[in-house]
């Protein structure tokens, strides 16, 4: 069992189960942000019993609409060693890699981020962008960890480079955040250690670029994690944590539009998606087009 946000004709953003390949309401939580809003046993308890009508509609991003997804950074050795080899100030990602405070930056919401089958975004501006695949944690209002999801976290590889006061630049943007395929809870979830992450990039049919890593090589725990993006924060309706990646393409590697993503995490799902490259004047191009 897992856990969709539908859009159905009756609600936009339809809280679902999951079971073998058809979706089910959920009576008493309606929507993702009201499942955030209690507690875990709470929650527990209502799935385990939950009996509402099949539903149909288009599958989003399994994220509530009210929330944000937030971004863990060099917490793996491999992010560690590719950042200093990007960076003109190498020392800044050794010092946070050892440091007890992790580095944590908001990544998107809702409308900055795309589902499962939807295109990924790549910045005009860039010259090299590399997909990030990384485990993403669903946590509640209460700071429990409720699930997993799988997150590629975007990132415009040379214009973090370049200076890492860039970085909100290199990481939120339009389409930057794919999210999905679902939520998988918690107490459904494989073991850390047989939680392995397998990333591939495919090119006109051809894999040219593939990589593996598991959860259990991340150098802080996923509660050290939580309690930090708690630290004077309050996230009344949940939050999104994306744990950081393991696997990054080597510096002469390049993504290119129509490049396409896939993400396999066991236990949790595949994402797939095909890359997309963002114009400069795409505010524009949005509002032209809502003129028409």
């Amino acid at each position: 069992m897992q856990l969709a946000v539908i859009e159905s004709a009756e609600n936009p953003f339809a809280l679902a189960k999951y079971v073998d390949g058809k979706y089910f309401a959920i009576n008493e939580l309606p929507t993702l942000t009201a499942a955030l809003k209690i507690p875990l046993a709470q929650l527990r308890e209502i799935l385990e019993r939950s009996s509402g009508p099949e539903i149909h509609g288009r599958e989003l991003p399994p994220l509530a609409p009210e929330s944000e997804v937030w971004g863990a950074g060099v917490t793996y050795l491999r992010s560690r060693d590719a950042r200093k080899e990007e960076s003109g100030t190498p020392d800044v990602y050794q010092k946070v890699y050892e440091a007890d405070r992790p580095e944590l930056f908001f990544k998107a919401n809702f409308r900055r981020t795309v589902g499962n089958g939807d295109v990924v975004g790549k910045r005009a501006d860039c010259t090299s962008t590399v997909p990030e695949p990384e485990v993403a944690i669903v946590i509640n209002a209460h700071e429990e960890i409720v699930g997993f999801t799988i997150c590629n976290d975007v990132t415009s590889r040379s214009i973090e480079g370049a200076n890492p006061l860039y970085l909100p630049q290199a990481k939120s943007y339009l389409g930057s955040t794919a999210l999905g395929p679902r939520i998988t809870p918690s107490w459904l979830a494989p073991e850390h250690s047989k939680m392995t992450i397998a990333a591939r990039i495919t090119r006109n049919g051809e894999v040219v670029w593939s990589a593996d890593t598991a959860l259990s090589s991340l150098n802080k725990s996923l509660e050290h994690l939580v309690g930090y993006l708690f630290r004077c924060q309050t996230f009344p309706d949940g939050v999104v944590l994306s744990t950081g990646t393991g696997i990054i393409p080597l510096l002469d590697f390049i993504m290119l539009e129509g490049d396409v993503v896939t993400i396999d995490v066991a236990g949790i799902g595949t994402l797939e998606n095909e890359v997309m490259e963002i114009p400069l004047d795409i505010n524009k191009k949005f509002q032209n087009a809502l003129k028409s």
